[in-house]
């Protein structure tokens, strides 16, 4: 997870479930061999995008979630 230029990544080790985007969230990396899925809530509950592997998506920062 980036979140801004003077702070290191946020990194998940294998996520499962549902996971609050941090506040300063800015731009998701899905880094995993799985679909990740980018929901605008921080319950995992209104739909979103999903975000393939190797690939990224902005985000809401502190508003949203996502799901692995």
């Amino acid at each position: 997870m980036f979140s801004t230029e003077f702070q290191p990544l946020t990194h998940y080790e294998n996520p499962e479930g549902c996971h609050k985007l941090p506040l300063d969230a800015h731009v998701l990396n899905n880094n995993t061999d799985q679909p990740v899925k980018v929901y605008g809530d921080p319950f995992c509950v209104t739909p979103g995008l999903t975000v393939q592997p190797g690939h990224g998506s902005h985000v809401a920062p502190g508003s949203g979630s996502f799901s692995a």
